[in-house]
């Protein structure tokens, strides 16, 4: 088996993974139109179970290859799966320089990214202390970041708990803040950017 990312095996794999999803993952989504279907653009969700980045991707038109712990690329057949739905590996324990570059070659190719604002999936469904890698990525590739909330209204993120995944408006580094692109800007700014996904996650949590 091929574990190259393919947009045909993408554009077939996407339609079949809905469907196997829908009785299971109920999604309510707010903004989907948001971003335009073209450009070079971050998505930066929060991290609350194995199936947000599907459910992110699932909520857009365009193609978001998500940058994903290593540890789901272990074995051939979660490697084929995950390579084909656009997704490539990061070594979360270190500073992992081949999938910044991965994701600066996706982003120059005019295609989406997608990485975890938190670095990690949070275990209760609380929002957890935001990293820098996105906005730091952003900045260098000089393209706009997409806050996304998931949110979930049960005490317990069971399989067949109902999503919540809203869409913020696009906005640029220098909006959150980064002017010279020190490392205390890109702390600051993912704490901006972290502000606005937990507006829309209150939101959705409390059912307003």
């Amino acid at each position: 088996m091929s574990t190259k990312f393919s947009k045909p095996v993408y554009c077939i794999l996407k339609p079949i993974v809905c469907v196997a999803l829908w009785p299971f993952c109920r999604t309510k989504y707010t903004n989907k139109n948001n971003v335009p279907t073209q450009g070079r653009y971050i998505y930066a969700p929060n991290h609350v179970s194995f199936a947000d980045a599907i459910l992110v991707t699932l909520g857009q038109r365009r193609f978001i290859r998500f940058m994903a712990k290593a540890e789901l690329f272990a074995k051939p057949l979660s490697r084929w799966f995950f390579t084909k739905i656009g997704a490539f590996p990061v070594d979360r324990g270190a500073n992992d320089g081949s999938a910044i570059k991965t994701a600066m070659d996706i982003i120059d190719s005019g295609d989406a990214v997608g990485i975890f604002i938190e670095g990690t999936r949070s275990k209760t469904g609380e929002l957890l202390r935001p990293r820098s890698g996105a906005v730091m990525i952003a900045h260098q590739m000089n393209c706009k970041i997409v806050p996304v909330s998931i949110t979930y209204r049960s005490k317990k993120n069971s399989l067949f708990s109902k999503r919540y995944v809203s869409f913020g408006d696009p906005v640029s580094t220098e909006e959150l803040g980064v002017i010279t692109g020190s490392p205390r800007e890109f702390r600051e700014a993912s704490r901006a950017l972290m502000e606005k996904i937990r507006v829309m996650w209150e939101r959705d949590k409390n059912g307003n």
